[in-house]
């Protein structure tokens, strides 16, 4: 799939068959995330792949809008690790890149996936860091969804030029 291509036929996909993930295809999505750009290149990530059907019961009950995952194959928990910062604060940045990667990649590999949002909500981050024993310096960022669609996404064209300013702010 050509990145343009990818890029605007990429949906949140909510519903999926009942078909796993395979390994190899996990690596790949983990591994075109780790790709992302980062401040000073420190990569402040961490990854957990959820395929326990329990744990993932357990996490619609922290999130409200997390109700997919009951019948997923498969997510993936993307966090911020302070202790791996160099400039305090960017890890937000830095994984949110790594996270539109991950879809992205998904995406390429036929897979649908949304990203559920756990950072800032403080119930969430919590409710996540007990389900998933997180260290204190590590800080659920968001919990990517994922698996094969049960039927594909729409493209639509997003692009709002009442959006767009140039050299300063015009409205």
């Amino acid at each position: 799939m050509e990145l343009l291509e990818a890029i605007y036929t990429r949906r949140s996909i909510r519903k999926y068959q009942d078909q796993p993930v395979e390994e190899a295809t996990v690596r790949t999505i983990l591994g075109a995330a780790m790709m992302a750009p980062s401040a000073g290149n420190v990569q402040p990530w961490q990854f957990i792949v959820v395929d326990d059907r329990e744990k993932l019961a357990r996490v619609a009950n922290v999130h409200p809008y997390v109700g997919m995952a009951v019948q997923a194959p498969l997510g993936i928990l993307l966090c911020g690790d302070l202790r791996l910062e160099k400039y305090p604060g960017f890890w937000v940045q830095d994984c949110a890149a790594a996270m539109q990667n991950l879809l992205l990649a998904a995406h390429d590999q036929g897979l649908g996936a949304v990203w559920t949002g756990v950072y800032p909500v403080e119930e969430r981050v919590q409710g996540f860091r007990d389900i998933f024993a997180l260290p204190d310096p590590v800080i659920p960022l968001g919990l990517a969804v994922m698996g094969w669609p049960a039927k594909p996404g729409q493209r639509k064209d997003r692009f709002r030029p009442e959006r767009i300013h140039r050299n300063r702010w015009q409205g």
